[in-house]
């Protein structure tokens, strides 16, 4: 079974991999459709990989973040076909960046 720290690798890992094709701060572009499947895919790896986190991390580190990661992947999943890309995009540009901020802080802390 993989420990949170992994898990924190995989969510670190998966945010670098979006910011490949979509990099923070950049003007938005119309994915075309190879890419905004690879943002949504390695989107879904974030959240399960937040929903993955122990019970001990979680109390540990009470930030929302985790559980609004975890509530993205759950719509992506059960929702695929009425995916709001709108909803994605702002993820992409509002919350990435700083979900990325606190998963290498978690990884610098230990």
């Amino acid at each position: 079974m993989r420990d949170d720290s992994e898990r924190l690798q995989d969510i670190l890992e998966a945010i670098e991999r979006i910011e490949k094709y979509a990099p923070p701060g950049q003007p938005r572009q119309p994915p075309n459709e190879l890419v905004e499947t690879w943002i949504v895919h390695h989107l879904m790896i974030v959240g399960e990989a937040c929903r993955a986190l122990s019970a001990e991390f979680r109390a540990a580190n009470r930030d929302e973040v985790w559980t609004l990661a975890a509530g993205l992947r759950n719509v992506i999943v059960h929702q695929y076909f009425g995916i709001d890309r709108e909803i994605v995009w702002g993820v992409i540009e509002k919350d990435l960046t700083e979900l990325k901020r606190r998963v290498q802080g978690r990884l610098r802390s230990g």
